[in-house]
């Protein structure tokens, strides 16, 4: 009681009434439904409304969704000072940093130095002299200047986010994103004289077994986590995994395919470390496990929910991972502490997926409450509340440049969102009345993967229609000629999973969208299958 008294958002909830609009018909539909019900609860919910709410009669037709603000609510509407529950009660909203994370000057120095080395090396082998490494191609250093993470007004701190000292595997996976990076190209662009392929994984006689699927950032690897309680590694270039431990070797030949086998309940989440030397694993056994990729064996066991965990994530940079859980809760973890170090509490059910924004700081959660919550790792705080979908979100990606959140939900619709504003941008919709399980950005940021129960994975330009389109209106789809470009880590579809352990109607529940009225013309869909 004492925390109520001097909570700023419980006085301002029990001196205001709570402020709704509703059309004269909607008005008179609902006194009349509670007139006609009284004995059954209708009594009720009058002295509720009439104590409670403040009942605004506005002209117009009924609809379902109104020209709002994006969270559901007109300005006119909701608690005076806390109309949308976005905003403090001043109705500012907490600031960001969502910038890039600074690159530790000591690792910079060290890369330069590596990168100076294959510049040397490659000149020596193209025969080329100072002036360039081969025509049309700029250097390794050239490339690493133009995408360094360099400080910005809106950057992160460093000691916000403590991280241990840098390996020579950090060194090896910065010196592949740099070449990687020389290698991109614009999708949006006129087509490119030679198109990079698509290559597509399909996992034959699963019988429904397969929950969950993750790739190694070198795309070498690929986790698969499965209701028969096991992780399963696959060698996706045919090399033999190779274990540190001679008798983790099958005799001289090492298999493709790994077991890791420790849970004794179905593996809902797996994720690969940045470095790719190690995985988690989550079940629902209420545990996580860390597995190491040089020896194939469990490392650590952490404990600290206390319900099946639906999804993990390691953040960007390594060293921290998140968990989602059936008991409301995501919590965030280091690999060297086996308690959680933060829990983010404030969703009303299940907290059914996360991303991590890509400077570390921030953590974004998606609900069975059909909202989609921001997090401060640092303080442990919610400092950005969604609303908009009808149904379970299950689905979350942030592009690469962190200014953009897209969610997807089991109401069929894809929304972005502007983080900094914490405004909807549009809703995209294409997959029909069924759920959306996953979503994923390109490199570049400039298209969005999703893939849905309809057994399809769609492509979306993001940046087309933000200006002046209605958010309802259908996005058209990349041409194939730039669909062929995009690179997505482990967007997967397929079958889709049953939560197991929860009680009717907690994190189950789905809701079919009406579709949009706004009259826009569809244009011709490139799907791929």
């Amino acid at each position: 009681m004492e925390h109520v008294q001097h909570s700023e958002v419980a006085r301002l909830y029990k001196e205001n009434k709570y402020r709704i609009s509703l059309t004269r018909t909607t008005f008179n539909l609902l006194t009349y439904h509670l007139h006609d019900n009284e004995a059954a609860g209708g009594g009720i919910i009058t002295r509720f409304l009439n104590d409670h709410m403040d009942v605004h009669i506005i002209a117009g037709h009924p609809t379902m969704l109104n020209s709002r603000d994006e969270s559901g609510l007109g300005e006119d509407e909701g608690i005076v000072g806390h109309t949308t529950g976005r905003r403090a009660a001043t109705g500012e909203l907490a600031s960001l940093r969502l910038g890039p994370l600074p690159m530790d000057k000591e690792f910079a120095a060290d890369v330069e130095e590596r990168l100076q080395q294959e510049d040397a090396n490659e000149r020596q082998r193209t025969k080329q002299d100072e002036s360039g490494i081969a025509s049309g191609v700029r250097s390794l250093m050239d490339e690493f200047k133009a995408i360094k993470r360099e400080e910005t007004e809106d950057s992160p701190m460093r000691d916000d986010i403590p991280l241990p000292p840098h390996k020579g595997t950090d060194i090896e996976r910065e010196v592949r994103l740099v070449k990687e990076s020389r290698r991109k190209f614009n999708l949006i662009s006129a087509p490119s004289p030679a198109l990079p392929s698509v290559c597509m994984y399909t996992f034959h006689n699963t019988n429904d077994g397969l929950a969950c699927v993750d790739f190694s950032q070198d795309a070498t690897l690929a986790a698969a986590g499965f209701q028969e309680a096991y992780v399963k590694i696959f060698s996706l270039t045919g090399k033999p995994l190779v274990s540190a431990l001679p008798s983790e070797n099958n005799g001289q030949t090492a298999p493709t395919t790994r077991r890791l086998i420790a849970h004794s309940g179905p593996v809902y989440g797996v994720t690969f470390s940045p470095d790719n030397r190690y995985i988690i694993s989550s079940s629902q056994d209420s545990t996580l496990r860390l597995w190491s990729l040089d020896t194939y064996t469990g490392l650590v066991l952490y404990k600290g929910h206390d319900r099946p965990i639906w999804d993990v994530k390691f953040g960007p940079f390594g060293h921290y991972f998140a968990t989602a859980s059936h008991d409301h809760t995501a919590r965030l973890w280091s690999t060297d502490h086996i308690y959680p170090l933060r829990i983010f509490a404030g969703h009303l059910s299940d907290v059914d997926t996360l991303a991590w924004h890509p400077n570390s700081a921030y953590i974004a959660t998606g609900s069975s409450d059909k909202t989609v919550r921001l997090w401060d790792v640092q303080r442990g705080a919610s400092v950005r509340l969604f609303n908009g979908h009808t149904a379970p979100v299950t689905a979350l990606a942030f592009s690469p440049d962190g200014r953009t959140l897209a969610s997807a939900a089991d109401d069929a619709t894809i929304n972005l969102w502007d983080i900094g504003s914490g405004k909807k941008l549009k809703s995209m919709r294409g997959h029909g009345k069924t759920s959306i399980y996953s979503l994923d950005f390109s490199v570049e940021g400039s298209v969005l993967i999703s893939g849905g129960a309809d057994n399809t994975v769609r492509v979306w330009d993001v940046n087309k229609g933000l200006a002046g389109k209605q958010g309802g209106e259908l996005e058209p789809y990349i041409p194939a000629s730039a669909a062929a470009g995009v690179t997505v880590n482990g967007a997967v579809t397929g079958d889709a999973i049953t939560k197991v352990d929860a009680p009717a109607g907690a994190g189950v529940t789905s809701q079919a969208l009406v579709p949009s009225t706004t009259g826009g013309k569809k244009k011709k869909e490139i799907v791929a299958t």
